[in-house]
């Protein structure tokens, strides 16, 4: 036998650093792998044009951020936040703000600018996912709310003012690039300094008091019904984006009118990332603990277990393999023992062995030849008593021997006349 070329604690390494690596390759799998802050408008966008700062701060205020890679974390409660680029389908997010209407308050933020990568040839050392706006473009979202019109200024118009809300007001980072809705059925949050509506909610059935309070209307405006959910829209993306943030009180703004939306900090805030061409498979390691796949999860880690209590608490070496066919007569008689076993023929060769242990005691003994069986076996008990041997005499258990027929008590009595041929010679 040879001893193992690994220690223990070797091949316990090995199987943690397999194991680790393993459910490493599930988690990117389900997670995407990749780093979101690639210059994108989104939550994980660290650009001029991402929302990044948004999500720190609600952070920072205790408030419960999600991150939305799957379709089916959309459907969760709580306000969810959609940032589409501008060439989103509007059937999707139609789809998504639909879906939503029982479940949880939606806040939709339209794009404005066109962003690209900062040029690192040009300038050294930029950090991953910083942008330059290179432009300008409205979003055309045909098939969600074409009811509502958007409007982009430009250079040649006048300067918008900065924002304007209830008891509160600030600057926008571009004062001419403005980005505004129009419609009949949108109730303003935020409007511009010369009066165009930045940020509104639609006003439907519903009844919403915390948006009501925001926008200084009375609280008894509204709908009755109870179980509706608001959708919000944020026209100008500069008063959540990092642009925006960087004034103190836009910031301040955008954190009460989030929380407006969300209706209290109780509700988690999920930002959506698949419209943003961000989403992932759903993660192999969540979905191995649960129904109906949590009962083979729970069956394998105990086989595996079992496998590796057996495997290090082994006595000894491995042991190798021997001939598949042994040398000598040891085997030529564990062989014919076998094939009579298997024939069920134990019985036939009680009687020849009773017949050879006695010519062997009769040569041993060196007892008269020519005698029959009975006056052989006769001699042999009489030497038993000359030797003071205790138990039955050898004739008596011969001729049990021969009468026997099941194999155990075969074996157990071609024993005892062993013991006598023992204790004879």
């Amino acid at each position: 036998m040879n001893e193992s070329p690994f220690r223990p604690r070797t091949v316990l390494g090995l199987v943690a650093v397999g194991a680790i690596a393993f459910v490493a390759l599930l988690w990117f799998l389900g997670n995407g792998g990749g780093n979101a802050n690639n210059g994108g408008g989104h939550a994980s966008g660290r650009g001029l044009n991402g929302f990044a700062g948004l999500v720190a701060m609600l952070e920072a205020d205790d408030v419960d951020i999600r991150r939305a890679r799957r379709k089916d974390a959309l459907r969760d409660v709580g306000l969810l936040v959609l940032t589409p680029p501008a060439e989103a389908k509007g059937e999707d997010i139609a789809k998504i703000v639909n879906e939503r209407r029982m479940i949880g308050p939606t806040l939709v933020v339209t794009p404005k600018w066109v962003a690209a990568p900062v040029d690192q040839q040009r300038k050294a050392k930029v950090p991953r996912g910083w942008t330059e706006l290179v432009g300008t473009e409205a979003p055309r979202w045909n098939g969600f709310h074409d009811d509502i019109a958007v409007r982009l200024t430009s250079h040649r118009d006048a300067p918008a003012g900065g924002w304007r809300a209830i008891g509160r007001a600030g600057r926008l980072p571009d004062d001419r690039q403005v980005l505004s809705g129009e419609g009949k059925a949108l109730v303003p949050l935020v409007r511009s300094g010369d009066g165009r509506i930045l940020a509104a909610f639609l006003d439907d059935d519903g009844y919403y008091p915390a948006l009501n309070d925001f926008a200084g209307i009375d609280h008894d405006v509204g709908g009755d019904d109870d179980g509706l959910y608001p959708v919000i829209f944020v026209f100008e993306p500069d008063l959540l984006d990092n642009w925006g943030l960087a004034d103190r009180g836009t910031a301040l703004m955008a954190r009460e009118l989030v929380l407006a939306a969300a209706d209290g900090t109780t509700q988690p805030v999920t930002f959506d990332l698949t419209l943003n061409g961000l989403g992932a498979s759903r993660n192999l390691l969540s979905l191995a603990f649960e129904p109906p796949f949590l009962a083979a999860t729970i069956c394998l880690l105990l086989a595996m277990v079992a496998v590796g209590w057996r495997a290090f608490c082994r006595f000894g070496p491995a042991r190798q393999q021997g001939r598949a066919i042994a040398l000598g007569k040891t085997a030529l008689v564990e062989n014919a023992a076998g094939l009579i076993r298997r024939a069920g023929r134990v019985h036939l060769v009680t009687g020849p062995y009773a017949d050879a242990v006695r010519e062997r005691l009769i040569a041993a003994l060196g007892l008269p030849r020519g005698h029959g069986g009975a006056e052989a076996e006769a001699m042999i008990d009489r030497a038993q008593e000359r030797r003071g041997l205790s138990g039955p005499p050898f004739s008596e258990l011969a001729n049990k021997l021969r009468a026997t027929r099941k194999p155990h008590e075969v074996a157990r009595r071609a024993a005892a006349l062993q013991q006598i041929e023992k204790d004879l010679t």
